[in-house]
């Protein structure tokens, strides 16, 4: 089944990008959640549309994504969420939440998409948060999750 991305899927593609995938995968799971649409040649002008929007929000090149990084890593980024007495915050600190943080920080715009975070954030203290900047710049970020 050939299918265009409208969302990033690991191991598969970027949105805009034409893929050959199974058809059961792509049936059952890409496009019930709306990650994938079908491909025809009228969805082919959408799928440029979508290559194009990808390209204006992208980091420009390489060498500003090196840029970002260094203002990112100097220095840590506080998040002020609600936490019970033990440290146990009520829900997890998100993705958008570490977005938005950044920006406040650095002064730079961050898509919450870029933020990968390993297991979620459900305590208190220092952690360690990925933001992937360019496709071969990647910046690691302390975070400081504080009582607020």
């Amino acid at each position: 089944m050939k299918i265009i991305l409208t969302q990033e899927v690991s191991g598969l593609g970027a949105p805009g990008d034409v893929v050959e995938v199974k058809d059961g995968y792509g049936r059952n799971y890409l496009l019930p959640r709306g990650e994938a649409i079908r491909w025809t040649r009228g969805a082919e002008r959408t799928a440029e549309s979508i290559r194009k929007a990808r390209a204006s929000r992208a980091v420009r090149d390489a060498e500003h994504a090196t840029e970002i990084k260094s203002k990112l890593e100097a220095t840590p980024v506080q998040v002020k969420v609600r936490a019970g007495d033990s440290g146990r915050l009520f829900g997890a600190v998100t993705a958008a939440d570490i977005a938005e943080a950044l920006a406040a920080t650095s002064g730079e715009s961050v898509d919450k998409r870029t933020v990968v975070i390993g297991n979620p954030i459900k305590s208190l203290g220092t952690h360690e948060v990925s933001v992937k900047l360019h496709d071969e710049v990647s910046a690691t970020v302390a975070l400081n999750v504080i009582p607020g």
